[in-house]
């Protein structure tokens, strides 16, 4: 069992930066790969990044050069920078983490960000 929680999600201006943090806890940290995940209102939750358990990235076309996910193990936390934060970058902003081999899959409650003038 993992359990989630983010933060680090407001209100910012356009071209302005955030740092999301995701907390886990309850199981091994490092064997899972992680994400981070947004819905927009109205919206699917469409992937933004994600992090394998030996630290290999991918990214939504959308957010390539603009946003860097990372992971410190001994933390047992993974980050997401967003830097040129643009308007259609609102959403709510959910981590994830999946067991490679059995499956298992947790999200956290999400956290807000909206970017606004």
């Amino acid at each position: 069992q993992v359990q989630l929680v983010e933060s680090g999600g407001g209100l910012v201006q356009p071209g302005g930066s955030l740092r999301l943090s995701c907390a886990a806890s309850g199981s091994i940290f490092s064997v899972y790969n992680l994400g981070w995940y947004r819905q927009a209102p109205g919206k699917q939750r469409d992937l933004v990044a994600t992090i394998s358990n030996i630290g290999r990235t991918n990214y939504a076309d959308s957010v390539k050069g603009r946003f860097t996910i990372s992971r410190d193990n001994a933390k047992n936390t993974v980050y997401l920078q967003m830097n040129s934060l643009k308007p259609e970058d609102t959403a709510v902003y959910y981590c994830n983490a999946v067991h490679p081999s059995r499956g298992y899959d947790y999200w956290g409650q999400g956290t807000q960000v909206t970017v606004s003038s």
